[in-house]
């Protein structure tokens, strides 16, 4: 879908409104969920409301995409076919899918993303979707520099990497907890995030080791001083986590990275695969918005230990350290700028999270709603910036393509040209009488007045050329006439030259990389099943989503590791003697066994019996 220098900045969009402010500001392309059988349940979106952020969308050729990314039952499979086409039909861009029965089905012909929910961790994986027809992948979270150019290397396929937000835990599409645990299945779009809740860690004799923290919860993933190195590696899209996410965090993280990317940009020459410019008016800052703390993950291996375990909520920026507490103040350490109405939070001594709002600051000495918890040596941190919020609230966003104008006659009236920045050109005539100007420096004058007012479009004016042989009277009202039809035509004709992708699927007999599928092969429905046959799988078993009873099976893989985390890795010098197996004991007392492949560096976790 995108030439070989272009690269993409993707946004998440909950809604109509959502996805409209990633592309006002700046964003290439949109993921956005339909009414059905998007990853996220309660992100879904009316047709009516996908074609009007897909018009606006193309009106900047940018792209929009939508998730058809969870697995289906046999009796699924037709509606989702049809809802397909649906989208096809109302301008979405591509599909981003799971379920690899869809490619057994009659779909529209559209360009298909392999979704992050697939595993796409190997070269040999991506390598084979790429043979039966995906025109991209969205790479795992969890893939290192040196994975990701291994499969740049072994692949021509578009690679799509996530470089900001939330992280699942486990590999994703590879996660079974929360399904074991209540029967709502992240396969599916309903994750109940049981990775976001308080577990002990327990040894084989029951002793505690850790006491009631996150230990599932993950920072979340800010890739900003990576952007090159990704580049570098092969990604040509860069996507941002979101899609349960506000306007607010979109306009604020999409203008950061657009800032971001378009540096790297120009100073290597290549382009970004939409057009216009974003102006905004407040100078956008990731810490400002939610997030759990940031992370580069694996990126660069274990460069860094990725866990949030002391709080998945947000803590915001660290603001100081108290030196002293009176009746109804504390004091900082250094003087900062908070305001009235901040929200900000701090750990107990006993790691829990507490927070208050800030009702007046002199200096160092703030007066917060309420005192409970804040002692000599508490660390403050700042995780609602009132005024900041306030400026992002009240901000002006607009997205413009640069449009110069020509102005010329014909021999009976006027003619407007107007071209814009893609190479697109519209030219309207109007008859008027060709009077001489009796005043022709105002005559001048007022023609580029009028027809640099190009408010409430979608142009930006970058000049105008007069080309007349003598200088005439036009009214305002020829001129402005002039101005709407030229730039009505201008639009027409940019949407029909937009880049359009399309592909139609023609069935193969590739060899997959594997004979034998587990449960984690996630084959939920007859076409799946036959798909993989077709490939040269002979043992398919079900998907866990079918029945299967859960208990002792491991229900997550992650390359997280939860003794790195808390410091009990035998790879550390001197590690602390412990009696494993380990096991992760929740608030209603269930025991998940932990299994360790410190070969591989990856983490089990087994659904309790």
């Amino acid at each position: 879908m995108l030439k070989q220098d272009e690269i993409e900045l993707l946004a998440p969009a909950r809604d109509l409104e959502c996805g409209i402010a990633a592309i006002d500001a700046g964003a290439d392309a949109v993921y956005i969920g339909a009414a059905r059988y998007g990853a996220r349940a309660k992100a879904g979106n009316a047709l009516i409301d996908i074609e009007t952020l897909a018009r606006h969308a193309h009106t900047y050729w940018a792209w929009v995409y939508v998730t058809l990314n969870t697995l289906l039952y046999d009796d699924e499979l037709a509606q989702a076919v049809r809802l397909a086409h649906q989208l096809h039909d109302v301008g979405v861009d591509a599909l981003i899918i799971q379920d690899v029965g869809l490619l057994e089905c009659d779909l529209p012909p559209i360009p298909l993303i392999a979704s992050t929910q697939m595993h796409n961790h190997t070269p040999e994986r991506i390598a084979f979707l790429e043979q039966v027809g995906f025109s991209r992948v969205i790479l795992a979270r969890e893939l290192s520099l040196a994975q990701i150019r291994a499969i740049s290397q072994a692949t021509t396929i578009e690679l799509e990497a996530f470089i900001h937000g939330a992280l699942c835990v486990s590999y994703s599409g590879q996660c079974y907890m929360s399904y074991a645990i209540g029967g709502r299945s992240g396969n599916r779009g309903e994750c109940a995030q049981p990775c976001r809740r308080l577990y002990s860690l327990v040894d084989r004799e029951g002793q505690t080791l850790v006491s009631d923290r996150y230990l599932l919860s993950l920072k979340d993933l800010n890739l900003t001083s990576h952007l090159a190195e990704l580049i570098d590696a092969g990604v040509c899209s860069f996507k941002i986590e979101g899609r349960m996410k506000d306007q607010a965090y979109v306009t604020n993280v999409v203008s950061h990275y657009r800032r971001e990317i378009d540096r790297i940009l120009e100073s290597r020459g290549l382009l970004k695969s939409s057009s216009g410019q974003s102006q905004i008016d407040f100078t956008p800052d990731p810490v400002k918005t939610f997030n759990r703390g940031y992370s580069t993950h694996f990126l660069h291996d274990r460069a860094e230990s990725p866990g949030a375990i002391d709080t998945p909520k947000m803590i915001g920026e660290l603001v100081g350290r108290v030196v002293a507490v009176g009746r109804r103040t504390f004091t900082l350490d250094t003087a900062v700028p908070l305001h009235p109405g901040d929200g900000i939070c701090f750990f107990d001594q006993n790691h829990r999270l507490g927070g208050t709002l800030v009702n007046k600051v002199r200096a160092r000495v703030v007066t917060p709603n309420q005192i409970v918890g804040i002692k000599p040596g508490t660390l403050i941190y700042r995780n609602h910036d009132h005024a900041f919020l306030k400026e992002l609230e009240k901000s002006h966003v607009e997205r413009t393509v640069g449009v110069r104008l020509e102005l010329g006659e014909t021999a009976t009236g006027l003619t407007l040209s107007a071209a814009n920045e893609d190479g697109n050109i519209a030219t309207v005539e109007m008859a008027n009488e060709k009077a001489r100007a009796r005043k022709p420096d105002l005559a001048l004058s007022n023609a580029h007045e009028q027809l640099r007012k190009m408010g409430g479009t979608a142009f930006r004016f970058q000049g105008l050329d007069v080309q007349w042989r003598n200088v005439y009277f036009a009214p305002f009202s020829v001129l402005n006439e002039l101005r709407r039809r030229v730039l009505e035509e201008l639009l027409d004709v940019r949407l029909q030259n937009r880049p359009i992708a399309r592909q139609l699927l023609v069935k193969n007999d590739v060899a997959y990389p594997a004979q034998r599928l587990s449960y984690r092969g996630n084959v939920l429905n007859q076409q799946a099943a036959a798909f993989y046959r077709r490939h040269g799988v002979v043992e398919i078993e079900p998907a866990i989503e079918s029945g299967l009873d859960v208990q002792g099976r491991v229900v997550m893989r992650t390359r997280y590791c939860i003794k790195h985390q808390v410091g009990l890795c035998p790879r550390l010098d001197d590690p602390p003697a412990i009696q494993e197996p380990l096991y992760l004991v929740d608030e209603d007392e269930h025991h998940y066994e932990l299994r360790f492949d410190c070969v591989a560096c990856e983490m089990e976790v087994l659904a309790f019996g």
